[in-house]
């Protein structure tokens, strides 16, 4: 018989206090977003990529199933108030990139949290950035040099984001945080 885990409210207001504030990255992001893409296209994936940490940091501090995708949807809750705009899409991209978190770490039946499992799903987000964003900047437009760099920071923006929420998860776990 398949035992049923619950979250634990420590579980869940742990979730909450790391939706709160990677929300506020999120929503920031929401604000540069205009600016980045009228200025500098090419490094738009390096703003986007910081909707990788919720699920990261979660992910990474808790180690359930399910965490990454609750943390998403609540960091892009936070994120909607402060730029509500970007509610829509900061909602898509929370089951986006949660979902793709979920999936690679459900593919190793949530057992492995190594780091090379994160930037699997980090790589994954960033080369889909990469393809959307394409559209959105109108890549055909920019000087080669810009293509180039837009390509190599879409897919290196959720990396470097990936990296810096591995970094603050672990603190977490080590900081006793997540005690079971």
């Amino acid at each position: 018989m398949m035992r049923t885990r619950v979250l634990s409210t420590r579980v869940l207001l742990t979730c909450a206090a790391i939706g709160v504030v990677t929300g506020l990255f999120g929503g920031i992001a929401g604000w540069v977003t205009p600016v980045v893409i009228v200025s500098a296209p090419f490094v738009y994936g390096l703003v986007l990529g910081v909707h990788v940490l919720p699920g990261i940091i979660a992910q990474e501090a808790i180690r359930l199933p399910w965490v990454a995708l609750m943390t998403h949807v609540m960091a892009a809750l936070v994120a909607s108030a402060l730029a509500p705009q970007w509610a829509f899409r900061f909602l898509g991209t929370a089951l986006l990139f949660g979902g793709i978190q979920e999936v690679v770490a459900a593919l190793t039946r949530y057992r492995v949290w190594a780091p090379w499992r994160f930037f699997i799903s980090a790589v994954i987000i960033g080369i889909l950035v990469a393809v959307v964003v394409a559209f959105v900047a109108h890549m055909a437009t920019l000087a080669p040099w810009a293509q180039v760099a837009y390509i190599a920071i879409s897919i290196l923006g959720p990396v470097l984001w990936t990296a810096v929420g591995l970094w603050i998860g672990v603190g977490l776990r080590r900081a006793g945080v997540t005690r079971r």
